[in-house]
C-alpha cells in the first residue's frame, strides 16, 4: 500500500532535487530520496538533504539498475525525477543521450511495475522544444519538439539528449497508462553556474529568436509539486521566470556566469562559436 503523502525524488543530490526534497518535507511529505551510487557513500549530499528529519528516506539508486530504482519506488504514490549525469560520465557530448533516454525508460518501466505509483513529474528542458530548421521563435509552444537531426547536425548535445530522453518517457508512459507530465525548464540559475552549462550552446541563437529563457530554483521546484497536486494536469509544461531579451539583461547574465576578468563577457556569451543558421524570416 501506498502513503498518499509519501514520494520518490530522483536523482536528490543535485541542485533541484534537492530543493525539491526539501519543499516536500516542508509541506509535510515523507520523501525517498534516490540518489546515484558515489564512491564515498552518501557523504558528498549530507549538506543538500535534512538528513535528521524523521520522514526522510534515502536509498541507493542506480538509474541503470531496475531493481534499485523498484526499492525507492516501493510505498510511493508519486516520482519526482530529475537527470543527474552519472559521475563517470558528465559532460554532455554525442553518448549523452543515449545514456540518458535509456535512465529515462528504465525508470518509466519501474514505474509500470509499481502498482503504487499514481503520478510521475519528469524534468525535462526547454532545449527539447526550441531546436529545429525553421527556427520559428516566439511561437513556440508546448506542443513543438526540438528536431532529433538538427541537434545532430550543429552538435546540441544538451538538447538532444533531453529530447530522446522525454520522447522515450512519453512513449513508454503512453505505452503503460502511466500519468506523467513533464516540466520542460529554461535555464536553471544555480550558484555555481558558469558559460560552460551544455544549455548555453546556441545561446545567441536563442537570444536572436526571443526563447532564451532562464527560470530560478524555488520557482521551477515549486511548479513541481503544483502540477503533482494538481489532478487536473496533463502533458508538457514550459517552465521559466525570466527571459533574456534586451542587451542589459544579457550583460547582466554575462557577467554572472564568466570570469571578472574577461574583457569582453557578452560578446562571448552571445557571439562565440559555431553559429547555427540564420533564423528564416518567412
Amino acid at each position: 500500500m501506498a502513503s498518499s503523502r509519501t514520494v520518490c525524488v530522483m536523482d536528490a543530490s543535485g541542485h533541484l532535487g534537492s530543493a525539491l526534497v526539501h519543499l516536500l518535507l516542508h509541506r509535510g511529505y515523507t520523501v525517498h530520496a534516490a540518489l546515484q551510487p558515489h564512491p564515498n557513500g552518501f557523504q558528498s549530499v549530507e549538506e543538500l538533504l535534512p538528513s535528521s528529519n524523521k520522514n526522510l528516506k534515502i536509498f541507493d539508486a542506480d538509474p541503470f539498475d531496475y531493481h534499485s530504482i523498484t526499492a525507492a519506488l516501493k510505498g510511493c504514490c508519486g516520482l519526482f525525477y530529475c537527470f543527474q549525469p552519472p559521475s563517470d560520465h558528465s559532460t554532455y557530448d554525442e553518448f549523452m543521450a543515449e545514456i540518458e533516454a535509456r535512465a529515462a525508460h528504465n525508470v518509466l518501466e519501474a514505474c509500470a511495475q509499481t502498482d503504487t505509483i499514481e503520478k510521475v513529474v519528469f524534468t525535462s528542458s526547454v532545449t527539447a522544444v526550441i531546436w529545429n530548421e525553421s527556427r520559428t521563435g516566439s511561437d513556440l509552444d508546448e506542443k513543438n519538439w526540438t528536431d532529433i537531426n538538427f541537434c545532430k547536425k550543429f552538435k546540441l548535445w544538451h538538447a538532444l539528449s533531453k529530447t530522446l530522453a522525454e520522447k522515450s518517457a512519453w512513449a513508454l508512459a503512453m505505452d503503460r497508462d502511466i500519468n506523467m507530465v513533464t516540466i520542460n525548464g529554461g535555464l536553471l540559475m544555480t550558484p555555481g553556474l558558469t558559460i560552460t552549462n551544455p544549455y548555453l550552446k546556441g545561446a545567441a541563437e536563442m537570444y536572436e529568436d526571443g526563447v532564451f529563457v532562464t527560470v530560478d530554483l524555488r520557482f521551477i521546484a515549486d511548479a513541481h509539486i503544483c502540477v503533482f497536486e494538481d489532478v487536473s494536469s496533463y502533458g508538457r509544461y514550459l517552465c521559466f521566470n525570466h527571459v533574456i531579451n534586451c542587451s542589459h539583461d544579457a550583460d547582466k547574465l554575462a557577467q554572472m556566469l564568466l570570469p571578472s576578468s574577461d574583457p569582453s563577457p557578452p560578446q562571448r556569451l552571445l557571439g562565440e562559436g559555431e553559429h547555427l543558421p540564420s533564423k528564416n524570416k518567412q
